[in-house]
């Protein structure tokens, strides 16, 4: 995995320090099914099982890094998968920090859980997985500092919008694009939406956000 990491350092996929220290203590070959863990460290989705990848290590890279996690922070993973990116993500909020994967799968919320324990994210009270439609964000645990989603949409959700915080970052794919939102402010009650500071990074391919 080392030289995958160093490869997409060079390429300018990996630059933030606390990024590139998470993607090498989290080691993705403990988010792969046993037949596929010796692919890990191939830069490429691969099959996770009910029609679900884990995701291409460039295609994190590119959202972690325009998502700009911290530690301390509150951030929502829409679609989690494998646990990996919430692993990555509970890395680095770290101890104060909160990471919430809502995963509409059954199976696939109890694989990742499992997965990201390996790491002891979910018994320290940093992670948590959620079984549900992630189009509808989780209002409970609103707002957000971060929202960042793995499947792609239409559009992105009014919901996201209204749960992450003012001067928030939503990192999301829709069609074949990734879509960078910086919330700037809300509109007076009454109006629709939110006013968001938006920009378009084409040319990915996601699975579709059912």
């Amino acid at each position: 995995m080392e030289g995958l990491i160093q490869q997409l350092i060079q390429d300018g996929y990996l630059k933030t320090p606390l990024i590139i220290e998470a993607f090498r203590k989290i080691n993705r070959e403990d988010f792969l099914p046993e037949d596929l863990k010796n692919e890990a460290d191939i830069n490429a989705p691969l099959p996770i099982g009910f029609g679900q990848t884990i995701s291409q290590p460039l295609t994190v890279a590119f959202m972690l890094e325009l998502l700009e996690p911290k530690p301390g922070e509150k951030i929502l993973d829409i679609g989690s998968g494998s646990g990996w990116q919430i692993a990555l993500l509970s890395y680095c909020v770290g101890e104060k920090g909160k990471v919430f994967g809502v995963e509409r799968v059954a199976e696939l919320a109890e694989f990742g859980e499992k997965n990201a324990e390996k790491y002891g994210f979910v018994k320290k009270g940093i992670a948590k997985f959620i079984i549900g439609d992630g189009s509808k964000g989780l209002k409970n645990e609103a707002p957000f500092d971060k929202i960042i989603a793995a499947a792609s949409a239409k559009e992105i959700p009014e919901a996201w919008k209204k749960q992450v915080k003012i001067g928030g970052r939503i990192v999301a794919p829709v069609n074949e694009s990734i879509w960078l939102l910086v919330k700037k402010s809300d509109l007076p009650a009454g109006r629709q939406g939110n006013e968001f500071e938006e920009k378009e990074f084409p040319g990915f391919v996601f699975v579709p956000l059912i």
